[in-house]
């Protein structure tokens, strides 16, 4: 019966329940906390208003509530965290609606308000532009960020190289709704940020060099091509007249519904670089893609362009190939608006 059961999926299925299980009561717990961390700061909020006469009475109150949850419940509560809770309030209490004063009343509510956990919100209360936070928490959650890759993502200067691209109708839209995927554009960022991959900017590398470390860190590459990626393939090989050619990076998206092609390409971009992913493109539409599936898209990843050799090459009603630069260090934000407007 022993080797049946260890030749079987039975012991695996138990295993991923209990893990699932337990994933989700330490979510519970985690919005539950979130949600009482809220609440806390409430209160705070409104007995300070109440001994506003007394211009020291916010001080000593924090002072006095740390020293008695520590000695009711322990580490946590240090006057830092308190001064945490009643900020957190401040900040959230515009996009909350919350009236709990009870523990059962929490539980009922919390599904409905904050979804990450309170790291996640220690980090997006630091960032005072309302919309960027809104556009971080909305894709934190969204896409299951954990709090390294939020800060990641932030360090990274994502909503800054989303918003620089867009007019304000569409920068709103960011705001309230994150990234959303309607059309091939929505997809291409430009520059992709490739610090993840450890390669200095101004070292010699080659483009087998670039194409290693994207595959060594391909989930940090997944994550930042964005929502839906899926990987399918490298060097893929197409052949056609005696002739082959191989495509450095395939990726599938599924919310788009139609296959990624990404050529990496080191120093200046040339048209005939250009012209390759078109032929890569019509390729793919011609042999490989689906009836029910959607055009290719081509993106071209060079460390310089000329926006005249893009804009002149491609058709004006170019929704297919796109050339985007690379950076493999992080920038400041002041250096994404300086190389965004450039592009602009």
């Amino acid at each position: 019966m022993t080797n049946k059961l260890q030749n079987s999926d039975f012991i695996s299925r138990a295993i991923e329940l209990l893990h699932s299980a337990r994933q989700q009561i330490v979510r519970n717990v985690n919005f539950i906390m979130v949600q009482t961390y809220f609440e806390i700061g409430r209160m705070i909020i409104e007995e300070e208003q109440n001994g506003k006469e007394r211009a020291d009475y916010g001080k000593s109150l924090l002072k006095e509530l740390s020293k008695v949850l520590t000695k009711e419940f322990g580490k946590g509560f240090s006057i830092t965290n308190i001064q945490q809770m009643r900020n957190f309030y401040l900040v959230y209490q515009k996009q909350q609606t919350v009236s709990a004063n009870s523990v059962k009343v929490i539980q009922q509510t919390v599904s409905a308000n904050f979804q990450l956990s309170w790291s996640h919100y220690l980090k997006l209360m630091r960032i005072d532009d309302e919309n960027e936070r809104k556009f971080y928490e909305i894709e934190a959650e969204k896409n299951n960020w954990s709090v390294r890759e939020l800060d990641r993502q932030y360090d990274s200067a994502l909503y800054t190289r989303l918003a620089l691209s867009r007019d304000k109708d569409e920068v709103k839209k960011l705001s309230e709704n994150g990234l959303i995927l309607e059309k091939p554009k929505d997809a291409i960022k430009d520059p992709y940020i490739l610090e993840f991959i450890g390669l200095p900017e101004k070292s010699a590398y080659s483009e087998s060099d670039l194409e290693q470390g994207i595959i060594d860190k391909l989930e940090h590459f997944l994550l930042e091509l964005g929502t839906g990626f899926t990987f399918v393939a490298r060097q893929k090989r197409i052949s056609f007249d005696d002739k082959h050619f191989r495509i450095d990076l395939v990726f599938y998206n599924r919310i788009l519904k139609c296959f990624v092609l990404i050529d990496l390409k080191i120093g200046e971009l040339k048209h005939q670089d250009i012209g390759q992913m078109q032929m890569y493109v019509n390729y793919y539409d011609r042999e490989i893609r689906l009836d029910d599936e959607n055009k290719t898209i081509g993106i071209v990843l060079c460390q310089n362009k000329s926006e005249a050799v893009v804009e002149y090459t491609l058709p004006e009603n170019n929704e297919q190939i796109f050339a985007s630069k690379y950076k493999t260090v992080l920038p400041s934000k002041e250096e994404l608006k300086l190389l965004i407007n450039e592009i602009k």
